[in-house]
């Protein structure tokens, strides 16, 4: 009983840990928005304080509450740990300080990106012109990392299907079961909140060219409207709406259509992720390139963080 009581009051200070790393995240993400970076601050408030939150909650609850005893401690791994932040902190001694307006990145870098980038790419948001196009490289390896992420729950945890859930078979209708059906608010809102959501997400993927936002924003926002619909209306009811052929599609085609779009520039005789050799005009041909990846970024971020999130909630404690 004692063993019991004190997993209890373990699990209510993560609890409350949670819900302040998800209350410091929506803080930071309104900084952000006062420092005129409106584009991390979508990234912040959706991921740090909404599917973040809400994935870690999920784990709390399939935690028990007695923790398991260890036969023994693997000190090889505690010094490749230490030895691996070592260098990483050597690393950075040589970089200059935060926010000295002699660094490089002040000198040359930023001042090239503000000056040529809308004549260059004909896309007025600087950012978007950066992360798609001269960081293009560099883009479609974050992009690839949430594919391979996604991926990677599947393959150690499964797909979090299981064979009965409250009496219901596997892929069988849910009939509406779900935590919420006592709350008739909670659903009564979230119908009018998810289309709403639905086209808000629709709305900063098309207009990330000229405005704060893009594939990777958009993309979270989609795949937390479904996510919204699995609190609210149950998970059984969500692999329904978006079935799992359909999300592991997401998942890859994503990607394809982003470096497709870069085979694409090479067969037309420019280099790979060169937008500018797609169309006859090259500011054209980069505007375009430019949404191509950006729409490759929320198809693949959004399947990713739904798939993430149903293999969690399938799971039993």
């Amino acid at each position: 009983m004692a063993a019991a009581a004190i997993g209890m009051i373990r699990l209510r200070n993560l609890f409350a840990v949670v819900m302040l790393s998800g209350i410091f995240s929506l803080s930071a993400a309104a900084l952000y928005v006062v420092l005129d970076a409106v584009d991390v601050a979508f990234t912040e408030a959706s991921v740090g304080a909404g599917i973040a939150t809400v994935l870690m909650l999920s784990t709390l609850a399939l935690t028990t509450t007695e923790e398991a005893i260890k036969d023994h401690r693997n000190m090889s791994a505690l010094v490749v740990v230490l030895i691996a932040g070592a260098v990483l902190i050597y690393g950075t001694l040589d970089m200059p300080f935060y926010g000295d307006p002699m660094a490089p990145i002040h000198l040359h870098v930023a001042p090239l990106y503000l000056r040529d980038s809308i004549v260059a790419t004909g896309v007025p948001n600087v950012v978007t012109s950066v992360l798609a196009s001269y960081r293009g490289y560099d883009t479609l390896g974050e992009t690839t990392v949430i594919f391979t992420a996604a991926a990677s729950v599947m393959a150690l945890i499964g797909r979090g299907r299981r064979k009965v859930k409250h009496g219901v078979p596997e892929g069988a209708p849910s009939h509406g079961y779900s935590s919420m059906k006592p709350h008739p608010i909670l659903r009564v809102t979230a119908k009018l909140l998810i289309p709403a959501i639905l086209i808000y997400a629709f709305y900063v993927q098309a207009h990330g060219d000229f405005g704060p936002g893009g594939g990777f924003q958009a993309g979270v926002i989609f795949g937390s409207t479904f996510i919204l619909y699995a609190l609210i209306f149950g998970v059984d009811n969500t692999r329904i709406a978006i079935r799992g052929w359909v999300r592991r599609t997401m998942m890859a085609s994503g990607v394809l259509i982003y470096a497709g779009t870069g085979v694409a520039a090479l067969l037309l005789g420019g280099n790979f992720l060169d937008y500018s050799a797609l169309l006859h005009d090259p500011v054209h041909g980069q505007h375009l390139g430019i949404f191509l990846v950006e729409l490759g970024v929320g198809v693949t971020v959004s399947g990713s963080m739904i798939t993430i999130f149903l293999i969690f909630a399938g799971q039993d404690r």
